[in-house]
């Protein structure tokens, strides 16, 4: 509803958490909700575009993601958020193909996102892994964040071919990189500001990114999303990404 009432164009859903004990809706074990999120989108049109987050571990075994894909297809999500944790990179890609087999039938892609934490470390690491694993529904997931903050430049992300890409994800945050990854994922999931409000260069990553790509805005924060409300941190959060955009145009126009 409040998504409607602001003017975004779809949403996206954590059906699972990122990390142990995190926030996500449970749509997976309370058909309830899920009868109710359907419902709230039937009558507002605001469809649900990604749904995550699917993390493939050493462990990896499709048949536990059975559930997790029969309720994205419910939702008729367009895109899964995937993240690699297996360092094996032979296997991770194995596993990465066989997580695209079984998204497949569901009209899903696969968009694996490289974390600086994760075994998917930059943008060359996510293109060599979807390449190999040649699925037609694999894709890479660019966040501006992680763009930032790992060995990835922005002609990494240029060179990025099109068809690897169903959307990328925008926020902001502080100009530099923490030295640990106990401080990388803080920012990452509980600390990250509004598009325009850090040193990210999101001007020079929107012009790398394809001028058609959708954009998703992902930017929890628990000291200013409590105090702002959801409702105007949405609506800030919307209004800063469109700026981003808007002048990332106008500079590439003038280049």
């Amino acid at each position: 509803m409040l998504a409607a009432k602001l003017g975004y164009q779809a949403i996206g859903v954590r059906i699972e958490p990122a990390a142990p004990g995190s926030d996500f809706s449970p749509l997976v074990s309370d058909p309830t909700m899920l009868r109710e999120t359907v419902r709230r989108i039937e009558d507002t049109g605001v469809p649900v575009f990604d749904v995550e987050i699917a993390r493939l571990g050493a462990d990896f075994r499709p048949e536990r993601f059975a559930a997790f894909l029969e309720i994205a297809g419910k939702l008729k999500a367009r895109a899964i958020l995937v993240a690699g944790d297996d360092p094996d990179e032979a296997r991770l890609t194995d596993s990465f193909a066989e997580f695209c087999r079984a998204a497949a039938p569901y009209g899903l892609t696969a968009d694996l996102e490289f974390m600086p934490w994760t075994a998917v470390k930059n943008a060359k690491a996510a293109l060599r892994i979807v390449t190999n694993a040649g699925e037609p529904n694999g894709r890479i997931l660019v966040d501006a964040l992680h763009a930032a903050r790992s060995a990835t430049t922005l002609d990494d992300v240029a060179s990025l071919p099109r068809h690897l890409l169903s959307y990328a994800q925008l926020c902001d945050a502080p100009a530099g990189i923490p030295a640990t990854d106990t401080e990388l994922i803080h920012t990452a999931r509980c600390a990250r500001l509004l598009p325009g409000d850090g040193g990210i260069d999101l001007h020079g990553l929107v012009q790398a990114l394809p001028n058609d790509l959708p954009l998703s805005l992902e930017v929890p924060n628990d000291e200013w999303l409590p105090k702002l409300g959801p409702e105007q941190w949405g609506r800030r959060a919307l209004a800063g990404a469109r700026r981003v955009v808007a002048e990332a145009a106008q500079r590439k126009a003038m280049a």
